[in-house]
């Protein structure tokens, strides 16, 4: 009885250590983004075309060859998929790079992360056509109105310092034109003045 109670205490203890709560739930993984994503998939498909192409079909494409020089089929195969490889991995990474696709996977984890932290609900259509253009259109012409508003509030602006330099422009010729007015008269009074005194100082004929 001692023996079977001494075995009893093991196992119970072993069930209550199972189903107690000093047990640790595991933590949590973080979604991987689709950069991530995609670099998976590039790299499931690159072993799944590995796959394909086997040195076993290899060598019996080439059966021949190979019963002549196993280790050269081999190493030729070898090189045949690195350099494979090598070429997929190199025009995948040139695709990326001129899409941006890298930049744009980042967007793209940053908007699905915003739409969860997001409390109000997503818009979906109430299935009545003419309800939901005017939901969908109103915020967009409200919109493009503030814009247009403060546009047109701009250029009022603008014309008005252009017209303030221009009519200051026209004040400008105006008094230059009056200096020039100014300054032909007194040269045509100085001129009568000097013939006057020629006339003066002349002799009688």
């Amino acid at each position: 009885m001692a023996a079977a109670a001494g075995g009893e205490g093991p196992a119970r203890a072993e069930g209550e250590g199972a189903t107690g709560g000093f047990s640790s739930l595991p933590a949590q993984e973080e979604e991987p983004g689709r950069g991530q994503l995609f670099n998976t998939v590039v790299d499931a498909f690159l072993e799944k075309l590995v796959a394909a192409g086997s040195y076993q079909r290899f060598a019996n494409c080439y059966h021949r060859f190979y019963k002549l020089q196993p280790e050269m089929t081999r190493s030729i195969y070898d090189q045949f998929i690195s350099q494979l490889q090598t070429s997929i991995q190199e025009e995948i990474h040139e695709i990326k790079k001129e899409g941006n696709l890298e930049e744009l996977f980042a967007s793209m984890d940053r908007i699905m992360e915003e739409a969860k932290n997001r409390e109000e609900p997503a818009w979906r259509p109430s299935g009545i056509p003419e309800e939901d253009i005017h939901s969908a259109m109103v915020p967009y012409l409200l919109k493009h109105q503030t814009y247009l508003r403060r546009a047109l509030k701009e250029k009022e602006e603008e014309n008005r310092k252009l017209a303030e330099s221009v009519l200051a422009g026209r004040e400008r010729i105006s008094e230059m034109q009056q200096q020039i007015e100014n300054r032909k008269q007194a040269w045509q009074a100085v001129s009568k003045e000097q013939r006057e005194l020629i006339m003066m100082f002349q002799e009688p004929e």
